[in-house]
């Protein structure tokens, strides 16, 4: 099995994951939020990959708007990105349409993966195993943050290099591969501290978002893979 890392969406044009299999990752906070909605038992999430998009999708108003510009919620919409926004009273049974800085135009960049799951570091474990299952080799796409590196995606994707190698013999990884998981081994008993230390971390914080911190930094906390198929995810 070879493991890439791809520290931007940038980084590659569409086409590249053309019969891939691929993770997609933005700990703060798109992918931490469709987890969370999913598993509060959100119909499905669609992400988009301009608000013009959204706003159009919508349409007929039968679904729901989320998403966020510049960390905060966009006018118009029901949700901004916080997870904690996406409890199961207002999400149950509902199909969302989410716009995110980062994660949803990651997720748009990887479409054409044959196998594309979305990961945070709720259900790193649940994402491992279901990865594992297409033994195929393995794309890890981090989101980052306006097209530039970020901390937290590196060490999400290093937890899930870890866990992989812990389980499967002959993994062969690249050089960012390697480094996520320097990264997430020199980070692994202190992942809330290290959330809050990066540069979006330190965003959310003087926006107001302290709480989005701590809750994204829990780990394993949920036993669900968010896959994309056609346009949508689902569990």
């Amino acid at each position: 099995m070879k493991i890439r890392t791809l520290l931007s969406p940038l980084n590659v044009e569409e086409l590249y994951f053309t019969k891939k299999t691929t993770i997609v990752i933005d700990v703060l906070r798109a992918t931490t939020t469709i987890v969370t909605a999913l598993n509060n038992g959100a119909k499905e999430i669609i992400p988009v990959g301009s608000i013009e998009f959204a706003m159009k999708t919508s349409g007929s108003g039968q679904m729901l708007l989320g998403g966020e510009r510049n960390a905060e919620k966009i006018d118009g919409f029901t949700f901004g990105n916080s997870p904690l926004e996406y409890t199961e009273e207002t999400v149950k049974g509902k199909s969302i349409i989410l716009f995110t800085t980062n994660g949803s135009k990651a997720l748009v960049r990887a479409k054409f993966s044959t196998n594309l799951f979305v990961a945070s570091f709720l259900n790193v474990k649940a994402t491992v195993k279901e990865v594992l299952k297409t033994k195929e080799n393995l794309e890890i796409l981090c989101s980052g943050n306006n097209g530039m590196y970020c901390l937290e995606d590196s060490v999400c994707a290093g937890m899930i290099i870890k866990q992989i190698l812990e389980i499967k013999e002959n993994v062969e990884l690249d050089d960012a591969s390697n480094t996520c998981l320097i990264l997430y081994n020199k980070n692994k008993k202190r992942i809330k501290k290290m959330l809050s230390e990066t540069d979006h971390g330190k965003t959310l914080i003087a926006k107001g978002f302290v709480k989005d911190i701590a809750y994204a930094a829990q780990e394993n906390i949920y036993n669900i893979v968010p896959k994309y198929v056609s346009g949508v995810v689902k569990i």
